[in-house]
């Protein structure tokens, strides 16, 4: 699955990637970070404070810590300009082939999403079971660009 995630030409050239420190059943994330950081790439980690997700700058050898909703955080809590990161790679619960995904509920992707750059590429990952059929989804849900499974890599991008 990394190698599908970082064959991905917006992967590839991003300087700054803002990527989700995985728990529970979710696709781990431990190994991209470290490839990631092996290239000399910015890495930042998402925090969440006063319900606003922020992406944290990570840096070498800093240990994450418990965020006492799931996901670790970075310890410092040093936020990033959403213009400056390149790419985001997304955690859903579903997404489908037309980019829309199934979020925790919290909307906090949705929100940090919307104050990227233009040309910052937007990749879920996924086990290719959660790659569903169709995603409910409202107005004010973002999309991806593209979808990365074990099995499979879906451009998301709307067509022309």
């Amino acid at each position: 699955m990394e190698d599908r995630l970082f064959a991905i030409e917006a992967i590839g050239r991003a300087r700054t990637v803002f990527v989700f420190s995985s728990f529970g059943a979710e696709i781990p994330t431990d190994g991209i970070v470290r490839r990631l950081s092996s290239e000399g790439r910015r890495v930042a980690i998402p925090y969440v404070e006063r319900g606003l997700m922020y992406a944290g700058e990570l840096y070498a050898d800093e240990p994450l810590v418990p965020s006492g909703h799931g996901p670790s955080e970075p310890r410092s809590r040093r936020p990033v300009d959403p213009r400056d990161v390149d790419a985001v790679i997304v955690p859903g619960l579903a997404f489908d082939r037309d980019g829309f995904r199934l979020g925790y509920g919290g909307g906090h992707y949705d929100r940090y999403l919307r104050r990227l750059g233009p040309e910052a590429a937007r990749v879920g990952i996924a086990f290719h079971v959660q790659l569903v059929e169709a995603v409910t989804h409202g107005r004010r849900d973002e999309r991806v660009d593209f979808v990365v499974t074990e099995e499979d890599t879906v451009d998301g991008r709307p067509r022309r």
